[in-house]
Formats: C-alpha cells, structure tokens, sequence
C-alpha cells in the first residue's frame, strides 16, 4: 500500500489539494419518536456535529455500524432531511439554508445525485432500463425525449452496459450486477458533481463487487467526479476510497487518509472495526478480545449514563473518568511509520487493496504515505487531515491485555 497511484492527469491537482466542493459543518439531525407505554414522545438525535469534506475526484468512505447514522448524513447532504443545526455547502451554497422553492431548484439541476442501496426497489419495474436511466433528465427539463433517450444510452455505455441490447428491458430481467449499474448509469447521467452511494456493492458477489467499486474509482477520475461512499465492507472501502470517516452513534469519532486510518486507527472503536474484519490470519494483530470491556471489570463498573460524555464510553475497554466529558477531534500529529517488511501479517484491509483490480488497486495507493512529518512534530499542511475523538487516542494501545 505503499505504492503511489499514478493518476491518467498527471498535471491536474491531487484531490487533497483542491478546495473543498461539499463542506458539512456541525451537523446534527434528529427524528421524531412516537409515544409509547415505556416513554414519552419526544426526539432521537441521529447525528451530532458532525464535520466532513470532499473535494472533486476524490472518494471518501463511511463506514459505521448499523444505526450509526451513515444514510442519515447521505440524505441530509441531498436535502431529503432537514437538520436541526448545522451547515451542507455544496460549491459555495449552504443548501440548509434554502426555501423548498430553492431547495427544488437546487435538486433539479441534477448536480448532486444519490444511488439508493436497493436497486430493484429504486427502478420502477414497470419502465425500461433506458426510460429508468432517463428519468433524471426529465425531472431537470433535459431537451427532448430522443434527446433524453441519447443520453441515457451513453450513460448505460459509460458503465459498461450495451444500451442496445439492454434498453428495451426492464430492470426485472437483469442480474443483480447489470441492475446495480443501471442505478450508476441513472446517478451520472445529469453529469453531476457529487454522488452518494449508498452501499453500492452489499448485495452483489465478489466478481460483480470488484467491477462495480472499478467503475466507481474510473468514473471519478473521468468525469472529475467526488464520490461518497457508505459501506460496511472494509476491504471494498480500502480498494477504492482516498479518505475514510468513521461514525458510531451519530459522532464522528475517526477520519483521515484510509491507510493511516485502518491499518493504524487511532480510535478504539476504529481498532474494533478493523480487528473484526475476517482474515486468516491473525499473527501480530489486534484481536476483538483485547478491545472489548473485560467481562469482569465491567461487571463490577457503575453503568455509564446514557448521552453522556463519550459515546463509546460504555463499550469501551479503557473507559475512564475523562470520558465523561464528550471528546474534541483533534488532528494527529505525525504517522505512524509502516513496519518493514516481515515484521506484521497484513491487516485484511492491507491484503484486499493488494489483490483488488489493477483500476482499484492504483486507487489505494497514497502518495502520503512517503511523506515526512513537519520539523516541529505537529501536522503536516501537505497531509490529508487525519482527526480523532478520543481523551485516550495516545495511550489506549498501552492498556492492551
């Protein structure tokens, strides 16, 4: 992973070093929650200051646990939820801030798109693949309907599929992978700035896996595309992704550049992640054991109040006083160096990024990983920010059993 991509411009700007095209800022987002015998009616916060960036021909990857708020935050940078607070600046605009008016306008200029998870439940079954890749263009007021239907074709082109033999079908006549395409196909066909992608590959098996997540990572180097990924497939994330975001109930507890961020986390949650990814081998690495609470200890620990302090708090193995005051993200210093070689067994991450496709493969490579840290020991300006949320992020890996 130490290889560095060699992008197909070599004069155009490395993502990193771009301005930011979608800026979220303290976002937080709740949902309404019914009465019911055990609790009153009230609200259940989904997101909690949370702050992101993405920059054009970039992908970023989220990841979380179920409940984390991953989709939430996909379909709030869309307008589909309205936050409680917070800001969403799409090239400039904060789209929070718009009237529905405003806010439809915005949607209709088709350059912020979102590929739903479920592609049979998101294509009407009723319409041709080509009339489903088309249907964006219509909600934008695009030309005529040769016009539409022309588009849709190069679209259908672009992802790999012949619109010749495929258009006139409907999308229930097509493999899981042909349909997850026509979904990519729909998502580009406005010629859009930022996509969301919704697990892009959780349904699909590891050949139609590879060539979507390939198509993803040509795509926006094509089209100059930013890309967000949410994904529960770590190994999927670090073939493709430049950045990963780690969110657990609603907090970002972890982001930076994904080989810094998985192969050496800096968060205990984070570690849990990676350690639970499944690997043959597991020489010289984290085990779940050695992060989860001690069974005996925590029998005998006072329960950790609920929406206090850390998040993490109550699962967590080094747990202490200074937890009950919620964590800042702050940026880490200098990385950590990579072991030589023979030293460790490859983490899975490390292993999926070396035997992903050659298109994948050149997109796990960071050139980030040669550079040096600043003389003064503090944060490379040069280096994607890599930021943690944790009072123990220094000295966690010393209470190891």
């Amino acid at each position: 992973m130490t290889a560095v991509r060699t992008d197909e411009n070599p004069s155009a700007p490395a993502p990193e070093n771009r301005a930011p095209l979608l800026e979220i800022s303290g976002l937080t987002v709740s949902y309404g929650r019914r009465a019911t015998a055990l609790r009153r009616a009230g609200s259940t916060r989904v997101l909690s200051g949370v702050d992101l960036t993405v920059r054009a021909g970039e992908i970023l990857g989220i990841i979380g646990e179920t409940g984390s708020g991953k989709t939430t935050l996909a379909r709030a940078t869309v307008g589909l939820v309205r936050p409680d607070a917070g800001e969403i600046g799409f090239e400039g605009r904060d789209v929070t801030r718009l009237s529905r008016r405003d806010l439809r306008g915005f949607r209709r200029t088709g350059r912020v798109q979102y590929m739903f998870q479920d592609p049979l439940r998101s294509q009407d079954p009723e319409l041709t693949v080509r009339q489903v890749v088309a249907e964006p263009l219509a909600s934008v007021g695009a030309a005529t309907r040769q016009e539409r239907a022309r588009r849709a074709d190069e679209a259908l082109t672009l992802v790999g599929l012949d619109a010749g033999a495929l258009g006139p079908r409907t999308p229930a006549q097509l493999s899981g992978g042909q349909r997850q395409r026509v979904s990519l196909a729909r998502a580009i066909v406005t010629r859009p700035r930022l996509l969301l992608s919704d697990e892009p590959v959780s349904a699909l098996d590891a050949s139609n896996r590879n060539l979507v997540l390939s198509l993803l990572d040509r795509l926006r180097r094509e089209l100059d595309l930013a890309v967000v990924v949410i994904s529960h497939d770590l190994s999927s994330l670090a073939g493709i992704a430049d950045r990963v975001a780690v969110l657990y109930r609603g907090r970002l507890v972890e982001q930076g550049p994904i080989s810094e961020v998985l192969e050496h986390p800096r968060h205990p949650y984070t570690a849990l992640l990676t350690a639970s990814a499944p690997s043959v081998r597991r020489e010289h690495r984290l085990l779940p054991a050695q992060l989860r609470p001690d069974p005996v200890l925590a029998a005998g620990r006072t329960p950790w109040p609920d929406d206090e302090g850390c998040v993490f708090a109550p699962r967590c193995r080094f747990a202490g006083p200074a937890c009950r005051e919620e964590p800042a993200a702050v940026p880490v210093p200098v990385p950590i160096p990579v072991p030589a070689s023979g030293t460790a067994a490859p983490t899975p991450v490390e292993t999926a990024a070396r035997t992903a496709p050659e298109t994948a493969a050149r997109a796990t490579a960071r050139p980030t990983a040669t550079r040096l840290p600043s003389p003064a020991g503090g944060p490379d300006p040069s280096r994607p920010h890599h930021t943690v949320a944790c009072h123990h992020a220094a000295t966690w890996r010393g209470g190891l059993g």
